[in-house]
Parts: C-alpha cells; structure tokens; sequence
C-alpha cells in the first residue's frame, strides 16, 4: 500500500513536520534514510554505529525542523546534520584513540593502469583500512568538502593537525592501493 505522503513534495512534508505530523515525519524518514546512511557509513566504524548516526540525525532533525529555513534545501542540511552526527559520535572515541602509523615494506610507485581498474567501492574498502582521524579527515575534506579551518573546530584539534592527518590518510591509501592492487595486477598481466 502506497504511502498517503508520498507524493508531496519536500517542501510539503517540511511544512507537515514542523505540525509534528508524524506520517510525514515517517515519509521524510523513508525519503532520506538511504542518503543518511550512505554518509553516516563513510564515518562510522560499523553498520550498527551508522544507524545509530542516522537515527540520531533524523531526531535532531525533527527537533529542529522549526527553525528550517524555506528557501533552503533540505539535502544539504540535513547532510550536514548527519555528519555532525557521526563526528559527535566518533569525536569520543577519536580521545582515546591511538593513531598507529604503520610503515611498509618497499613499495613499487602506482601504476596508472592499476589506479583506472580501481573503483569508487574498492577505495572506499581501502578508507575502512585507514586508523580512524585519517578516515574521518580524509572524509570530512575530500568527500565533502570542509576546509581544514573547519574540520580544526569541528575536531578541536589545529588546522596543521588536519592538514598532517590528512598527508598521512593519502599517503597510506597510496600504500594501500599499491598492496592491494598491485599483486593482482601483475597476476593479470
């Protein structure tokens, strides 16, 4: 059975929302709980801990859907909801973490063939093999965009700090790339 709410528009389910609608709050939920994971996942450690995120983002969500402005799209905020989310989640385990830079053995330099084989699954296969800040910042600047001024008040930590895990995050994708790619290459080849 379809929905009662499903056609309305963004908009529309905002507006009922804001009247705590509770059909309407369960569309926007379904509406954009897949957007939600999909960016909770690249933050979170496990699936559990991403739908704990997801959760919590969609109940600030609702708690704050009054002061959601018209003629803003509700994506892009909502997206930063989410990512504050997971970092508020993370930000308590990141204290206590201990960041262990793993050397490796001699490395052959990428090769351009293998890195085009490469697709956006398998590098986001590679981010989960990273220690947690290298993931968390690689995410917050690559992926979505934060400068390293933001990610330093998001994080508490200084901008150089950001800056250097982020060196550190590429620097061990490229050695992961190479470790993972590599031997099934010259395999293939």
């Amino acid at each position: 059975m379809k929905h009662p709410y499903s056609s309305l528009s963004d908009q529309e389910l905002i507006i009922k929302c804001r009247k705590d609608d509770v059909k309407a709050q369960e569309m926007l939920y379904k509406r954009f709980y897949a957007y939600a994971m999909g960016i909770s996942l690249r933050y979170c450690i496990n699936r559990d801990d991403a739908l704990e995120t997801v959760n919590d983002a969609f109940m600030k969500l609702f708690k704050t859907i009054k002061t959601f402005e018209n003629e803003r799209l509700i994506k892009p905020w909502f997206r930063q909801i989410v990512v504050n989310s997971a970092i508020d989640s993370r930000r308590k385990n990141l204290k206590h973490s201990t960041v262990l830079d793993i050397e490796y053995a001699e490395e052959k330099p990428a090769n351009n063939q293998i890195i085009s084989k490469i697709n956006a699954q398998d590098i986001l296969k590679l981010l989960d093999e990273l220690p947690e800040i290298h993931r968390l910042i690689f995410n917050l600047y690559e992926i979505d965009g934060y400068s390293h001024e933001e990610i330093a008040d998001i994080l508490d930590i200084p901008s150089s700090s950001s800056r250097v895990y982020l060196s550190r995050a590429k620097d061990k994708l490229r050695k992961l790339v190479n470790n993972h790619f590599y031997l099934n290459y010259e395999r293939a080849i």
